[in-house]
């Protein structure tokens, strides 16, 4: 691919790699080859012995085991109000350290506290864990140390100047004090609220924070400091010309304030220490938005980012200071999908990114400090064996960083070194209970391992049931499944009753479509697992009626039957051709020859069905919906990616409209025009959580139009309700001495949900 720099204007530069990678984000689905980089990924293992992934590596005068890396991913909520690592934190990353990750890199760790007043909440609490503080807080980062490396694996801490224009802009309101940025930038999360310019002065001290927060790690028994330096956190504006715009002092220059944050902590720390710093090649935002640089407020601003050219250079002079490692990704906030690739990204959707800048280091001879190679770490989609282990022998990357996937499944390592790859846990790529989970005020989790974040309070080994039971689940879906797992590994045995003739349920609808591939992997484990789990019978085309529980005489009877759908009472809505969302996932020939589809439901499943008939199918979309924002509540960066490449592809967005009436072949909608109204199409800007209110936000007017929509086909995702009336049923008939209701036919949801449930009920049942 080629790296150079096109230009449309004096102002909107782009990187034709960046560009392509861009494109192929949206649309590599058409063209996909399977099980391998840019395409799906499957848990083969046909690569194994995985030479690569389990040879050791030099960083700096620090060798660790193997090669992989594990991503950080945020310990907010891990610490005590001091800042001191809690036992939540520690057990977290123990369980990854004895599943054999070779580097684990905590969450993000301010260092700007008392200078960006985002890092702090009113009073001076803090989400964060700190070490800039008393030996209180040392000495939970000397037990996270110690611990760690009596399970023989390495930690490094991530230190952050700050958040900045991508903090939390309530101090306004709790401290009356202005976010700050490294010019007047707006807030990403309230643009109508100005971010102000740090003085050199404030820069000064977050570099001495730096310097003597790097030494307290060392000194702690930490094995090196990782700099926070991408995704547009404040280092990231700071040394950025999109960001940074300074006309006065010292920071003028966008690479001064990284080279010296570098040298004075390397100054600090000596020779041998080892420095990582993560970057991202590219913001990709004039390849992401194209024109809507020049035209939407917000955006305007940031038209002169780095060019790859410019970062490699940046990369040189932070190597000449003294960094030893660097890990490579793209983006920032404002097309967040990017630096947080969700499910539907291919495998290894940054190994060009990675393999343009091992090449440079290569072709130019650089060494670090220590007389050795820059190692350069791969991320992005990369918790497949095969996928991982071909990106090192291919030479596109000397670590491999995995984030998720070791939420998913701790013993990853372990289970990819033993050959086990097909009892690898996969992770769906949801990001509702890891990186949504910090949004909504949480701390790290996993939608298909309960365990994550809980590792201090939960067991990795559940008690042997007191009395063993004999237990009849009805529905085989992730719910039923999981549960009847969990459960006879307790010692109780249970019986799935499964109505069809496959196990899965709705989930088997959900991973159709080539970019879900992630929940395609999890459906087969799942069903591998309950099928091979010893205890756990299932039997198929079974309708489980009061009378048939009854008979079997079971201790205990768990609905788990899914959710039903929505049937709306619309005038004419008998005249049009109309199918059920995952009706039409399970059975594609229903579409018949619609060319022409208007989708209606603008949540996760109407989006997710209209990208795989838009990109899959080739259908010309309309999707509409009664709210303001598409996937409202979904994680920002699963909703930005597939709105930014639904208005790609064409895809029309009909949002804030009512629907009225059916007619043949088309729909009537009254739609909210006014001003108030949200843009449908912004991904630069989040949909805030339910119970934060922008009170700049406009206000919604009362003009509206009557608009018609013409289809071939309509496609109904307004939604699925709890299906409680078999569990109601079973109650008043009296099944069995135990009755549960978990999953969807509890209440309506996410894979966490159900999980969670499934496996809490397990363990006291």
């Amino acid at each position: 691919m080629q790296i150079k720099q096109e230009s449309e204007d004096d102002l909107l530069k782009k990187d034709i790699l960046v560009q392509q990678l861009v494109n192929s984000f949206g649309n590599w689905v058409r063209t996909d080859c399977e099980n391998r980089e840019g395409g799906t990924a499957r848990m083969t293992k046909a690569l194994y012995p995985y030479t690569s992934l389990f040879s050791p590596i030099q960083i700096n005068k620090l060798t660790v085991k193997n090669r992989l890396v594990m991503a950080p991913m945020g310990n907010c909520q891990m610490a005590e109000e001091t800042g001191r690592p809690n036992d939540k934190m520690l057990q977290y990353f123990f369980a990854r350290a004895e599943g054999g990750v070779g580097l684990l890199t905590t969450g993000l760790v301010p260092i700007s506290h008392h200078i960006d007043s985002s890092v702090t909440e009113k009073g001076n609490y803090s989400y964060f864990p700190r070490i800039d503080g008393t030996r209180t807080n040392f000495m939970g980062w000397r037990d996270l140390a110690q611990g760690v490396h009596a399970r023989g694996s390495r930690i490094f801490i991530q230190l952050t100047p700050g958040l900045g224009r991508v903090g939390n802009p309530q101090c306004l309101l709790t401290k009356y004090q202005l976010p700050v940025s490294a010019s007047w930038n707006p807030n990403f999360y309230l643009p109508d609220v100005p971010c102000r310019p740090l003085t050199d002065l404030e820069c000064d001290l977050i570099i001495r924070n730096a310097a003597q927060a790097s030494m307290d790690a060392k000194v702690m028994g930490i094995d090196g400091v990782y700099l926070h330096g991408h995704e547009g956190y404040l280092l990231d504006q700071l040394t950025s010309p999109a960001f940074n715009r300074r006309k006065l002092g010292k920071y003028t220059d966008w690479q001064r304030f990284g080279v010296e944050l570098i040298k004075a902590i390397r100054k600090k720390v000596g020779p041998d220490y080892p420095i990582m710093y993560r970057i991202d090649l590219s913001l990709a935002l004039a390849e992401t938005y194209g024109e809507r640089m020049n035209t939407v407020k917000s955006l305007k601003n940031f038209r002169n980012g780095r060019s790859i050219a410019d970062t490699l250079n940046y990369m040189e002079n932070l190597v000449r200071a003294g960094v030893d490692i660097f890990d490579v990704d793209l983006g920032c906030y404002d097309n967040w999908w990017l630096p947080h690739p969700p499910a539907g990204m291919p495998s290894g959707c940054f190994l060009d990114v990675s393999k343009v800048a091992k090449e440079y280091f290569a072709a130019r001879g650089i060494k670090s400090n220590a007389g050795v190679e820059v190692p350069i770490v791969a991320v992005g989609k990369l918790g497949y064996p095969d996928i991982a282990e071909k990106a090192l022998r291919d030479g596109k990357c000397d670590m491999v960083m995995l984030g998720r996937p070791v939420l998913a499944d701790p013993d990853w390592c372990k289970k990819a070194y033993a050959g086990d790859v097909d009892q690898i846990r996969p992770c769906i790529g949801c990001q509702e209970a890891c990186v949504n989970e910090f949004v909504e005020g949480g701390h790290p989790q996993c939608a298909v391992n309960p365990r994550t974040g809980h590792e201090d309070v939960l067991p990795k080994q559940s008690a042997p049931a007191v009395t063993a039971k004999k237990i009849g689940v009805v529905g085989g879906g992730p719910a039923g499944m999981n549960f009847a797992i969990y459960a006879a590994q307790r010692g109780h045995t249970v019986e799935i009753l499964e109505k069809t003739n496959e196990l899965g349920g709705i989930a088997n609808a959900a991973a159709v479509p080539k970019n879900k591939y992630d929940m395609h992997n999890y459906v087969e484990w799942l069903k591998r697992q309950t099928l091979e789990q010893k205890g756990v019978a299932v039997k198929f085309g079974v309708e489980a009626t009061p009378e048939y529980l009854k008979a079997q005489n079971y201790d205990a009877v768990i609905y788990a039957v899914g959710a039903k759908r929505i049937n709306p009472r619309i005038p004419g809505i008998d005249t049009v051709n109309m199918v059920e969302a995952t009706e039409l996932l399970r059975s594609p020939e229903k579409l018949g020859s619609a060319k022409k589809v208007v989708v209606l439901g603008g949540g996760a499943v109407g989006m997710e069905t209209a990208y795989w008939l838009s990109y899959e199918h080739g259908c010309k979309i309309t999707v509409i919906d009664m709210l303001g924002n598409f996937m409202d509540g979904a994680c920002t960066a699963n909703r930005g990616h597939i709105i930014h490449y639904l208005e790609d592809n064409g895809a029309k967005l009909v949002n804030c409209a009512t629907i009225k009436s059916f007619e043949p072949g088309k729909v009537l909608v009254s739609r909210n025009i006014s001003k108030g109204a949200p843009d449908v199409y912004c991904t630069w800007t989040p949909v805030l959580p339910k119970n934060v209110v922008n009170p700049l936000a406009p206000k919604m007017g009362p003009e509206t139009v009557v608009e018609e929509h013409h289809a071939e086909l309509f496609v109904n995702a307004l939604g699925r309700r709890a299906d409680e009336g078999q569990y109601l049923e079973g109650v008043k008939q009296h099944v069995a001495k135990e009755i549960y209701n978990i999953g969807d036919s509890f209440q309506a949801g996410l894979v966490w949900g159900a999980t969670k449930a499934a496996y809490n009920l397990a363990q006291y049942i």
